[in-house]
């Protein structure tokens, strides 16, 4: 029996190759120029099954449905709806997503914000089986195709290995953040500064080293969902972060729709045919200038922690609003530098407020979304006890809360000041008392009227433009109006 010899062989080194065909030009009786040439075809053949093999790895990109004319005039025309987020936000409902109407909306403008030059960015919020990932998918059902990207988990390095202009202007969906905590930073980067770029060292065709800057552009719009708000505080920084509804009421909705889809009573098709005309809206968006000449009016309130960023979440959330309402804003050109623009109104900034009051409201609470139901579920069975003092005992039976959690929540709660322990010690349980009752109505009230100041006044500021008293905020206005037929809603 004649044994086999194994070896490692690198094809691109000359040596090594060189010494193989002289031991089988040697042993096989053949010319060194024939085996030569025949490890020559065996190299090309080997590279172009390798280059097959990672183009078919590559996830083929969908391409771009071109839309009938009578598509185009559907999605216009829902474009041109008188009150727009009020249709938009039923259409969300009739695509099949029960409940967490205002977040939804949210969700659907944030992910709109994606065609723009600074898109915006999304963390939803929540215990597990809050409805975390079924809001993030049932909204990314309504956004075309071949804008969004779905990730599972992700190698630390993957995102730079996506083609120069893979990612720009698309939607990236992380179904779980814990799944991709090797890819937050460069996350953050295609946030922040909207590319990333990485040098690394690889080999050319000749088996030499060399070194190569991978460069990925964005801008690109990430949502991802989470249960561990502290955890991703950098990211969530960076995001307008939603809090799943886990009412009651809520459960309800979600038990019924279910009930019904199992006894066959919702009509699904019908649901996918909304998708579908929702997708063709979104198709037609196009790339347009937002100035908000009422941006110097807005003001947030002074109990919100790190204002900076949440100022500008504020001015891209409204900007987004007036982008998707281009179909129905008069186009206007600046006269020194021919650039095209549409203006945000006050209905837009109002409605801005008015969707992320909420969310402003937790960015200017200390305590986290969990902690600050349990507090406020605290304080109302007190009041309906007529008592100020608790034991730990006592509220853990009523509430059914886990060990852990309450303990939790107890810490949390002493450690900034809102309850104090009165009696009690270890052994036999503590008496804690509540020593706020109403910081979260005091903030809502300074909030709501910090809210209604500003509006006022920029509604005051809008009349006087309109009728030719103001001069542009910062000094003559500098832009001419345009005929009708060049206004957006009206290009082909």
């Amino acid at each position: 029996m004649q044994l086999v010899g194994r070896l490692h062989l690198d094809l691109y080194n000359s040596i090594q190759t060189g010494q193989l065909t002289e031991k089988a030009a040697e042993a096989l009786d053949v010319s060194t120029n024939e085996l030569h040439q025949t490890i020559d075809r065996l190299t090309s053949a080997l590279e172009s099954y390798r280059a097959e093999r990672l183009e078919a790895m590559k996830p083929r990109q969908a391409e771009k449905k071109q839309l009938s004319e009578a598509e185009r005039k559907a999605a216009v025309t829902f474009l041109k709806s008188p009150h727009l987020l009020e249709r938009t936000k039923q259409a969300i409902a009739e695509s099949g997503l029960i409940g967490e109407e205002t977040n939804s909306l949210i969700a659907y403008l944030t992910y709109t914000s994606r065609k723009r030059h600074t898109p915006l960015h999304l963390m939803c919020l929540g215990a597990s089986g809050t409805g975390k990932t079924w809001l993030q998918e049932k909204v990314s059902e309504l956004m075309p195709e071949e804008d969004k990207l779905e990730i599972t988990t992700l190698s630390s390095n993957a995102f730079y290995y996506f083609g120069r202009e893979e990612l720009k202007h698309k939607l990236l969906l992380i179904e779980d953040l814990d799944g991709a905590e090797s890819v937050l930073y460069p996350l953050r980067e295609l946030q922040s500064k909207r590319r990333i770029s990485k040098t690394v060292t690889l080999k050319d065709n000749k088996g030499n080293l060399k070194t190569v800057t991978l460069n990925v552009e964005g801008p690109v719009c990430v949502s991802g969902c989470t249960t561990r708000e502290q955890l991703y505080e950098d990211n969530a920084n960076r995001c307008i972060l939603l809090y799943m509804d886990n009412s009651p009421e809520q459960d309800k909705k979600i038990m019924d729709y279910q009930r019904k889809l199992s006894a066959g009573q919702i009509d699904q098709s019908q649901e996918r045919k909304v998708q579908e005309q929702i997708k063709n809206v979104q198709r037609i968006l196009k790339p347009i200038t937002v100035k908000n000449p009422y941006a110097t009016f807005l003001q947030l309130p002074e109990a919100i922690f790190k204002p900076r960023r949440t100022m500008l979440l504020l001015l891209l959330f409204t900007e987004t609003i007036t982008y998707y309402h281009q179909y129905q804003r008069e186009l206007k050109t600046d006269t020194d530098t021919g650039e095209q623009y549409i203006e945000s109104t006050p209905e837009d900034i109002e409605a801005a407020f008015r969707l992320l009051e909420t969310t402003l409201l937790k960015k200017s609470d200390e305590l986290n979304d969990a902690c600050r139901n349990f507090f406020e579920r605290l304080k109302a069975y007190l009041k309906a006890q007529d008592t100020e003092a608790f034991y730990a005992k006592e509220i853990r039976s009523a509430f059914r809360l886990s060990p852990s959690s309450l303990k939790r929540y107890l810490y949390e709660l002493e450690r900034m000041g809102y309850i104090k322990i009165t009696r009690g010690n270890r052994y036999k349980g503590f008496e804690y008392k509540v020593s706020s009752w109403n910081d979260m109505e005091t903030l809502q009230g300074n909030t709501h009227a910090l809210i209604t100041e500003v509006l006022a006044q920029i509604k005051q500021t809008a009349v006087a433009r309109s009728s030719g008293v103001a001069q542009a905020i910062n000094g003559p206005l500098k832009s001419k109006k345009i005929s009708e037929k060049a206004a957006v809603a009206h290009e082909s």
